[in-house]
Parts: structure tokens; C-alpha cells; sequence
């Protein structure tokens, strides 16, 4: 359109129609080569599916400097090709609740579709949360980020325990937990600030949120503390993830659980995430978050596609006076070693919490015809609380098939979901909502740029993409071999780099950081001692038959 411009400000020269023709032409040769100019990487001959716009039809994506720069029905060439002819093309799966934030651990994920994680539940220690980011740099496929950890700072400061294994998230509990006045100790009103402002460094160096295990401290944190823990990322608009408060428990007191995070976050103006709600009560959390969205509130919540969850054998809701006497469970039907493949019985969890009190089990929670059920929810989010396989520090290349001792969701729960819907006429654009743009559209909506750019195949965006086979794509692990991998994936594309081509890992570590960024001053205000001392606080571990009553006001 220049060399138009230019002949036509000749107007004072003659020229020819041939001259005219002759510049018209030079321009739609050079608007052409435009088009078909060679791309880092283009995706030929896919269904595309973008679910914030709801494209759903069969285009071609041009990438280039990582980024998507055009999604055309003419064909694109690139230095890099993949032939998307029958499979899906849509924004690489995002994971708010992935635990195994390991070289091998990005490894299960990506060849599960995984382009994003972030451990909203556990997550780091704050005074760790800048060296756990400097860790993943330029050697991390995938894109990593962690909360900064309610359950550290409390160990830290109730059992001083060594800072320097709350670093690796999930991977310390197994350190930290065992010990524990972390859950069990209501702290004093020095601990209980020690307790926030660890949170509030957390949150300074850029953590995305709060990440609380309330559930595991049911009595050791009164609901004053979790208040104030909330309080702390509300200072920063940032979310609060939770293990809620009596999870595992009853339809009742699953939901007065996330009843408590939700209250919070509403009187507070901040974001709140119930996590892993696949529980008794599902049914009224669903609609409660649901009838919070409608009304504008950025509060949303997790479920992952399996009737059994994991978690270490030392949780207090597994101990025979909740899990037999209160639940009517018995642990030779639900509680599964996933390394052995054998069921416990009472003995033997009696022995194993006196060996190994952190063992990771499977538990065995819900009917199995819930799980499509879970799928087919609007504006949830599917997060698949993947625990570590063992050996925990394999590296990213390490025979993932030779992998041990986890949670099927660990390696499956993306294609469990793709085949779940598969096999239940779920729509495709329901499930890639939940499996990406739903989470991507709340976390941005926390001023996450990261994420405001992702979730997404749209131009402009970042080129987080997974191309799959609707009909191929599946889980292969199992309850008794939990980390095989998953399969069908033609390729995973990490900010604009394939990581996963046919099912095969590749030697690329293209993954960023989700995180905010650091700021330069904490934003940490001590809570005043009227307001901890409305609450039983003595800083002494709670009495074994201790109720949940409160005595008479407690002086100091």
C-alpha cells in the first residue's frame, strides 16, 4: 500500500495504466509473501478450540517468537511443522494443584499435556520462595509457580524446623510432618505474627497466592489464624488455596469448610480457591461457587477425575476414631499402598504410622460414577493434586514407566478427563475450559499477566498449545502402577517451543515462572493482641480428647 501511495503522490508525472497495474501487482506479490512468510513453528489442519471465544473449526496457527500470530484458513509454512490433520488443537493444560514440581514430575505432566503448574495447596515457605523460582530456571519444560505455604511457616515457627526443607514444597512434608505441633499447636500471638509475616515474604517475592492445609490442622489453627492468613493475601489481591477445614468429612462439614474460605475472601475482597471439592457435599459447594461467579466474585474451585485421593497415612482424618468409628470406612476397602498394590488393615496402618508416619496412601472417598459427573460442572477447574512418584529426585529424562509408588492422577488426570469425556459425550469445549481457560481466566483476573496471556489460541497470545488425538489421547497409569504415562499427545508447545512430539519427551526447557513481581517493600501488618486473644491461644499442644469447645477466656 506504500508503493500505492508513492505512485499516486506522482500525479504531477505521467503514467501509464500499465504503470498502475504494474505497482498493484508488486504490492499484492510483496502483502503475499507476507502471508507466506516461513514461521518458527506452524500447526497445519486442526480443529482448533479457543473456549473464552468459543472458535471451535478447522484453521491453521502460525507461531513465531513464541507467540501465536495467526490462526488463518490459508496454509501456513514454518521452519517447524506439525500436522494437526484430525486432532485438537487448544491451549496447553493448566494445573493449579500439581505437587510433583520435580525434573521427573514435569516430565509425567508434559506427556500428559501439562504446559503450566503451580502447587496452590502445599506450596513453598516464604523466606524460600525466590531460590525455589532460581532453581526451575532454564531447566524446567514446563511452566512452574508455587504458593507461598501456610504449613511451612507454621513449622518453622511452632517446631523450628529446618528452613531448608520447606524449599521443595510437598517434598518437605514428608520431613517437616514428622513432627507435630505444626498442626496440632494453636500458637501464641508472637508465633502467630512469626506464622504471617513468613507468609507475607512469600507474597513480596512474587508467590501467586497463599497455598493453606487447614484441613490437616483442623484444631491447631483457630479460625481467627486463618482469617488473618487470608488477610495477609488479601493485602496483595492474591488468592488463598485451601485443603479446607474438615476435608475429609461429611456433606456437612466438607461444605462448613469451604463455607469458612469463602466467608473469608468475601469479607476480606480477595480471591479464594476451594480446592479438590470432589467430596460429600459436592453438590452444594458446586452451587454456592457457582451462584459467587454470577454475582461477580473471583472465587472457584477444583475437582480431579478420580473416586480415591492421596495423601500421607498420618492425616488426622485416617485415624481409627474418624476414618472407622465417625466415617464408617474400613481400611481394608479404601486405604491402598500404591506400592505394594496390597489394602491396609488396622494392624498394619497401626505399624506404619509408628515406622513411616508420612507414607503416602490411596484413599478410597467417592462412587466411581461421580467422576464424569465432576466433568460436566461450568466454572470449575481441573487440578489433579499429583503427588511425587518415587524416586522423587530422578531426573527429567528417567524411565518414566519404571516410576513408582504414586496417584494414577499424578501421570493421568489430563487424559483421564479427555477420555472420560470421551466416553460420556462430554462436549470438547467444556472440557478444555476446565482444563486450561478456566483457570487462566481467574488467576488473571488476580493481575496475573501470565496467565491473561495463556488459556488461550487466540493471536497475540502466548503459544501455550497441546494437539492431541480426540479419539487416541488417554490415561494409562492405574491405582495399582500410577505413573505410566499418558498417550495420544502429537505434540506440547511451551511458549512456542515443542517439548513433546509423538508421545516423546524432547531435550527443551522452554518453561517460565508464573509468579508476580517482587516488590521492594512487605506489605505485613502485626495483628493486635485483642484480636488473637478472642480466641483459645496458649501456644501449648491441644489435649488428645480436645473437642473443639473453647474454656473461658484465656489470660496471658
Amino acid at each position: 500500500m506504500n508503493l500505492i501511495r508513492r505512485v499516486l503522490e506522482q500525479g504531477r508525472k505521467q503514467f501509464t495504466v500499465f504503470t498502475l497495474v504494474a505497482a498493484l501487482t508488486t504490492s499484492l506479490l510483496t502483502v503475499c509473501s507476507a502471508f507466506a512468510q516461513d514461521y518458527d513453528l506452524v500447526i497445519n489442519n486442526g480443529r482448533v478450540i479457543d473456549p473464552e471465544t468459543l472458535f471451535d473449526d478447522i484453521a491453521n496457527v502460525g507461531v513465531k517468537d513464541g507467540r501465536i500470530v495467526t490462526i488463518s484458513k490459508e496454509p501456513l509454512k514454518g521452519a517447524e511443522t506439525v500436522d494437526a490433520t484430525g486432532q485438537i488443537v487448544a491451549p496447553g493444560f493448566i494445573d493449579t494443584h500439581f505437587h510433583f514440581q520435580m525434573p521427573v514430575g514435569y516430565s509425567l505432566g508434559l506427556r500428559d499435556g501439562l504446559t503450566s503448574s503451580i502447587d496452590f495447596e502445599m506450596g513453598c515457605a516464604g523466606s524460600y520462595i525466590d531460590g525455589w523460582y532460581k532453581a526451575r530456571a532454564g531447566v524446567t519444560g514446563a511452566n512452574y509457580g508455587c504458593a507461598v505455604s501456610h504449613e511451612s511457616a507454621r513449622a518453622m515457627v511452632i517446631d523450628g524446623s529446618d528452613g531448608d526443607y520447606m524449599k521443595d514444597g510437598p517434598l518437605s512434608a514428608l520431613e517437616t510432618r514428622k513432627k507435630t505441633g505444626w498442626s496440632v499447636t494453636r500458637p501464641t500471638l508472637e508465633q502467630g505474627n512469626a506464622i504471617l509475616e513468613e507468609i507475607d515474604k512469600g507474597l513480596q517475592a512474587g508467590a501467586p497466592g497463599v497455598g493453606s492445609t487447614v484441613g490437616y490442622m483442623r484444631e491447631g489453627v483457630s479460625s481467627r489464624e486463618m482469617y488473618e492468613v487470608q488477610k495477609v493475601g488479601a493485602r496483595y489481591g492474591r488468592p488463598t488455596g485451601a485443603h479446607t477445614r474438615y476435608t475429609l468429612g461429611t456433606a456437612t462439614t466438607e461444605n462448613n469448610g469451604a463455607q469458612e474460605l469463602v466467608a473469608n475472601a468475601l469479607a476480606l475482597g480477595a480471591p479464594a480457591i476451594v480446592l479438590h471439592y470432589n467430596n460429600d457435599g459436592w453438590q452444594l459447594a458446586h452451587e454456592m461457587i457457582t451462584k459467587l461467579q454470577e454475582q461477580g466474585h473471583n472465587i472457584w474451585g477444583e475437582i480431579y477425575p478420580y473416586a480415591a485421593g492421596s495423601t500421607p497415612i498420618n492425616a488426622e482424618f485416617l485415624e481409627p476414631e474418624s476414618w472407622i468409628d465417625e466415617f464408617g470406612k474400613r481400611y481394608e476397602d479404601t486405604m491402598l499402598d500404591p506400592v505394594t498394590g496390597k489394602y491396609y488393615t488396622l494392624e498394619t496402618y497401626k505399624e506404619t504410622i509408628a515406622s513411616e508416619p508420612t507414607t503416602m496412601i490411596v484413599i478410597f472417598k467417592q462412587p466411581e460414577e461421580n467422576q464424569a459427573k465432576w466433568l460436566t460442572l461450568k466454572g470449575v477447574t481441573m487440578a489433579s493434586d499429583a503427588t511425587a512418584a518415587t524416586p522423587y529426585d530422578a531426573p527429567w529424562d528417567y524411565p518414566l514407566e519404571k516410576l513408582g509408588g504414586t496417584h494414577p492422577r499424578t501421570a493421568g488426570a489430563r487424559g483421564a478427563t479427555i477420555r472420560l469425556g470421551r466416553e460420556n459425550n462430554i462436549p470438547m469445549m467444556q472440557l478444555i475450559s476446565i482444563l486450561s481457560y478456566n483457570a487462566a481466566k481467574h488467576l488473571g483476573d488476580t493481575g496475573l499477566k501470565f496467565m491473561q496471556e495463556r488459556g488461550r489460541i487466540q493471536k497475540g497470545m502466548v503459544a501455550d498449545i497441546v494437539v492431541f488425538d480426540p479419539e487416541l489421547f488417554r490415561d494409562n497409569s492405574t491405582y495399582q502402577q500410577g505413573a505410566i504415562p499418558s498417550t495420544g499427545m502429537k505434540a506440547v508447545i511451551v511458549n512456542g517451543q515443542v517439548v513433546v512430539r509423538d508421545d516423546v519427551l524432547l531435550p527443551v526447557f522452554p518453561g517460565q515462572p508464573i509468579r508476580f513481581e517482587p516488590e521492594a517493600k512487605p506489605r505485613f501488618e502485626p495483628i493486635s493482641a485483642e484480636a488473637w486473644n478472642a480466641e483459645f491461644s496458649t501456644g501449648m499442644p491441644l489435649p488428645s480428647d480436645f473437642s473443639g469447645g473453647f474454656p473461658e477466656k484465656v489470660e496471658e
